[in-house]
């Protein structure tokens, strides 16, 4: 089992890009939060579209749990809350749908989930009537169904869930641990879901995942360190370029 497990990474560059997206991963829940969204498209090079969610899946849990642990006073319940409900819903959605695509509709549903959250994110700057929006009794439902099915169909809520949590005007600190908090019960969700009905979690995918568990550690420390040191201003900056970022990888990818 450990042979087929080494034998789903080809060669050496592909192992140091899988640790890289590793790394990443573990940045993002607890310091920059869509730099763990460059590491989709890689991951889906690797492995391919579906069975890519799958092993990316249980990295995120881990990483999850690294910065729910860490930020386990900051993050606020009742964002969680009003997200919540829409959010299981959007999950069932997108597993409903995942059910009958081939590998390379997944990939161009992915990249519609980036490109989804950056749309959304580009008219936020742009509307002067988005401010009234946030308050909206549909806006937090609204949401989080496209937040559970951008994270169902790829791990590929964090657009969507960068903008949202900017629009609420959180501090940098809330900002991450109410994400880190929202994501991990929608992961620990879809652990199931993903096992008993997409069929994509696997012992070898769970070997690579323990595999890279020491750069899942070392990310997190290196986003709460950056996030210590980095400007409010700056952060906001930041998410918003990976965003773009984002969306283009999987474009383009």
């Amino acid at each position: 089992m450990i042979e087929e497990a080494l034998s789903l990474i080809p060669s050496p560059s592909a192992w140091a890009l899988y640790f890289l997206c590793a790394l990443f991963i573990g940045m993002s829940k607890t310091g920059i939060l869509n730099i763990g969204t460059l590491a989709i498209p890689f991951f889906a090079m690797l492995f391919g579209a579906r069975y890519s969610t799958g092993i990316v899946l249980i990295l995120l849990c881990f990483a999850d749990l690294v910065a729910v642990i860490y930020y386990r006073k900051a993050f606020l319940w009742s964002e969680v809350k009003q997200l919540l409900p829409m959010a299981l819903a959007g999950l069932v959605a997108g597993l409903l749908l995942g059910q009958y695509i081939d590998d390379r509709t997944f990939k161009i549903l992915i990249s519609f989930c980036i490109l989804l959250g950056m749309g959304i994110m580009l008219w936020t700057q742009s509307s002067s009537r988005f401010g009234r929006l946030v308050n909206n009794r549909w806006y937090s439902p609204l949401f989080g169904f496209i937040m559970g099915f951008s994270t169902m169909i790829g791990n590929a809520a964090g657009p969507a869930l960068s903008v949202y949590m900017l629009s609420k005007k959180l501090d940098k600190i809330t900002f991450t641990a109410t994400a880190a908090w929202f994501i991990m019960i929608l992961n620990f969700t879809k652990i199931p879901l993903q096992l008993f009905v997409w069929h994509n979690l696997s012992y070898q995918g769970l070997i690579l995942n323990i595999m890279a568990l020491p750069f899942i550690i070392l990310g997190g420390i290196l986003g709460i360190k950056i996030l210590k040191v980095m400007p409010e201003k700056r952060f906001r900056q930041v998410i918003m370029v990976l965003v773009v970022i984002s969306a283009l990888f999987l474009v383009f990818k």
